[in-house]
């Protein structure tokens, strides 16, 4: 069977294909959700990462899951890509994922059964790198490709980084670069191929794993955080920010961007998800200061993108140091305020 571009399988790929999170919430809000257990600490109330669920005075359950359609090309990749992506809900809570369990959508009409071999072969190769046990899963017959995983961590429940613990006088650093929406519409487009983003594709295929890269001081000095995807840097800080009741201070010229980023959205190469995600935050935010193009980067919508960290200012200096190690690319991006009346404005 002659070899199929993934990306031109499916009209919309990776977190740009999310629900528009204004329409979520619209949805959410006509639903009678269950009460809660008294154990579950963090639920999906305010837009948080993963669900947490206390078992015992020392351990609490870190629960996720997460799928989407091809945002690249080859298979292998494309698994990879969404195992980094689910997986990151966990450490973005502060925990340490444990066990993973596939969600697969695939058209058997269509495409060879060795596509399939290869997104797990990707996700299992990810998973290895991990430490995360791969445990089972299930499968349908769907008209187009999906993936994803059901993720199982645990943490402890005083060192959960749930996105409502943000404090005035934090530093936010975000450990990733940006760009991935628009580099992936423009490989989608055939404007270039995987080769010529590899710096991005990279990156959204590295495992956001960094407690093991920090003291207990310093893990305990991390107050808050979220991981940055399918509503861009501006939605999901305007989450923390809304959760924690605080306001953020973006410094938009500290934002780190991949080599091709800037071109890829000054060429128009964008997502139905920059429009939907600048209309969710445009009445909560201070962005009229820069050019229509450099606020794109702020909406663009992220897969597998950087954790954003809420550290205590004493040591931000020292984390970063030891985040760079592993995420070259990791940086100062603001600060966070007593709340005024924006959820976050560019400085």
């Amino acid at each position: 069977m002659a070899e199929v571009r993934l990306t031109q399988t499916v009209q919309k790929g990776g977190c740009a294909a999310k629900v528009a999170a204004q329409e979520l919430r619209k949805i959410l809000a006509q639903v009678q959700f269950p009460p809660n257990d008294e154990r579950v600490m963090v639920d999906g109330g305010l837009f948080d990462d993963a669900a947490i669920y206390r078992v015992s005075d020392d351990v609490a359950l870190v629960q996720t899951l997460d799928f989407f359609t091809p945002i690249v090309d080859t298979p292998a990749l494309f698994g990879r890509i969404a195992t980094a992506n689910a997986l990151s809900d966990v450490y973005a809570m502060g925990g340490e994922p444990k066990t993973a369990m596939a969600i697969l959508a695939f058209p058997l009409a269509t495409l060879d059964n060795q596509v399939v071999v290869d997104v797990l072969q990707g996700a299992g190769d990810a998973m290895k790198e991990a430490g995360v046990s791969f445990v089972g899963g299930h499968s349908i017959d769907d008209d187009t490709l999906k993936f994803g995983l059901s993720v199982t961590g645990s943490v402890h429940p005083e060192r959960v980084w749930s996105n409502s613990k943000a404090r005035p006088g934090d530093c936010l650093i975000l450990t990733k670069a940006m760009g991935t929406g628009t580099l992936t519409a423009g490989l989608k487009r055939g404007a270039w191929g995987e080769v010529d983003i590899a710096e991005a594709l990279s990156s959204m295929g590295q495992v956001n794993r960094i407690l093991d890269l920090l003291s207990a001081e310093e893990q305990a000095a991390i107050h808050s955080a979220t991981d940055i995807t399918g509503f861009g840097l501006a939605g999901h800080a305007m989450q923390m920010a809304e959760a924690s009741k605080v306001s953020l201070a973006l410094e938009y010229e500290r934002l780190p961007v991949f080599q091709k980023t800037r071109q890829a959205l000054q060429e128009g190469f964008l997502t139905k998800a920059h429009r939907t995600n600048r209309a969710y935050v445009q009445e909560r935010c201070d962005f009229a200061q820069l050019s229509e193009v450099e606020a794109l980067l702020l909406f663009d919508p992220q897969t597998s993108g950087g954790l954003l960290l809420s550290v205590a200012p004493d040591k931000a200096a020292a984390i970063l140091s030891r985040l760079q190690t592993r995420f070259p690319a990791a940086a100062v991006i603001g600060t966070v305020e007593s709340a005024s009346g924006k959820d976050w404005r560019i400085v």
